[in-house]
C-alpha cells in the first residue's frame, strides 16, 4: 500500500529532490516548500521506493494538503 506525502501549508514548490524509482530512508527530504520566504522542508514519514511525484521544481501556488508525492 502506497503511503501519500501531502503539502503541509499553501505555497510555491521550491525543489524536488526525488524521483519515481528513488530509494528514500525515513527523515529523508523528498521535496522543499517556500511559504512566506521560509523554506518549509517535506520529509519521507517512512522507508521506502518513490512510486509518483506531483509536484515540480518552481510550482507555483499549491494549495496545502495537495498530494505531492507518493512512496511504496
Amino acid at each position: 500500500m502506497a503511503t501519500e506525502i501531502r503539502t503541509q501549508t499553501a505555497g510555491n514548490v521550491w525543489k524536488v529532490l526525488v524521483k519515481p524509482g528513488d530509494a528514500v530512508a525515513e527523515g529523508d527530504v523528498l521535496f522543499i516548500m517556500e511559504v512566506m520566504k521560509m523554506e518549509v522542508p517535506h520529509t519521507a514519514p517512512i522507508a521506502g521506493t518513490v512510486s509518483a511525484v506531483h509536484v515540480a521544481n518552481d510550482q507555483e501556488g499549491l494549495d496545502a494538503d495537495a498530494p505531492a508525492v507518493e512512496l511504496d
